[in-house]
């Protein structure tokens, strides 16, 4: 196993087959391959080295595996959004793309800026994300096919649309249970989860999207909370002009979440009302007053997982 200390950073680029490695100060590179046995070949050749951090960015389902080995050999790692790496190469002046490139970029980029560390519950909230995508494309063909039973002419289709119709419900409440298997079955999951359903509004989907989508959520200040969801207005200012405020990139599927419960919450929640009302009075438009009340809702759920209390109504 490697040595954990403040030294060598590690940049990797993973693809379905190969891993490419660079290690940095040092200038080391090394290639092995996308499986157990490189894994462990990798491991080795870390260990001669001081390591600080293996940084990596996310692949589809390539980088799992990986992400998984060295969590269990208690390696620190770091995973980088690929439009930021992109961004640094772009800042120093590197055009060229590939796979050696890429992880010397990584290594450098990891040297350079601080990294939040994976968290070791990364694996269950990869299994996690894994239902939710599948419950999300199940919810898709649900649509496709109501749209199907209510539009056919033949009576052998409709009813072959509406067993399909039968068959999506029963696979969704598989999946939900398993989601809710996986939240009962972590004491911390368990116990963030409850405090996220005492917010009005707040449902088991939701709160259950919440935390996979953002495990971070109540280990953030406000703005990097809404900044990552794709709530925080990004500014457009020079000199004496003063450009349209607007979202942009983020968590889509957490943004997708908290936009039914936003909705509720304007019509249950007085403070949440009060804030919307304020808006469309200002002239706002009511798809941006529902985008504050979103954000709202996601500061809301920052602050109480971050303090570990349930919601409670604001005093009057």
């Amino acid at each position: 196993m490697p040595t954990i200390r403040n030294d060598q950073t590690i940049g990797v680029d993973i693809s379905k087959d190969t891993i490419d490695v660079y290690m940095h100060p040092k200038g080391l590179r090394t290639r092995v391959p996308n499986s157990k046995s490189g894994f462990r070949a990798l491991s080795e050749w870390l260990s001669t080295s001081e390591i600080s951090q293996i940084i990596y960015e996310p692949t589809g389902q390539y980088h799992l595996a990986f992400e998984a080995y060295f969590l269990r050999l208690g390696v620190p790692l770091g995973k980088v959004n690929p439009r930021q790496a992109r961004r640094f190469a772009d800042a120093i002046g590197v055009q060229a793309k590939t796979d050696p490139i890429d992880a010397e970029l990584l290594a450098q980029y990891g040297a350079m800026i601080t990294i939040r560390p994976v968290a070791k519950r990364a694996t269950k909230f990869n299994e996690m994300r894994e239902l939710q995508s599948a419950r999300r494309a199940l919810i898709k063909d649900r649509i496709a096919a109501s749209n199907r039973a209510a539009s056919r002419i033949c009576s052998l289709l409709k009813r072959q649309a509406k067993e399909r119709i039968s068959q999506i419900e029963q696979q969704l409440r598989a999946i939900n249970a398993a989601l809710r298997e996986h939240v009962c079955s972590d004491e911390l999951l368990k116990a963030r989860f409850d405090i996220l359903l005492t917010i009005p509004g707040v449902g088991e989907t939701t709160a259950i999207t919440l935390l996979v989508e953002m495990p971070e959520l109540g280990e953030l200040d406000h703005k990097a909370a809404a900044s990552l969801a794709g709530l925080a207005p990004i500014a457009r200012d020079s000199g004496t002009f003063r450009g349209r405020r607007f979202i942009q990139g983020g968590r889509a599927h957490l943004r997708q979440a908290l936009y039914m419960p936003a909705l509720v919450s304007i019509r249950h929640n007085p403070e949440f009302r009060a804030k919307y009302d304020l808006l469309i009075s200002a002239g706002k438009a009511p798809k941006l007053a529902i985008t504050v009340v979103m954000r709202k809702l996601l500061i809301l759920a920052n602050s109480l997982l971050r303090d570990g209390r349930l919601w409670t109504p604001s005093a009057t």
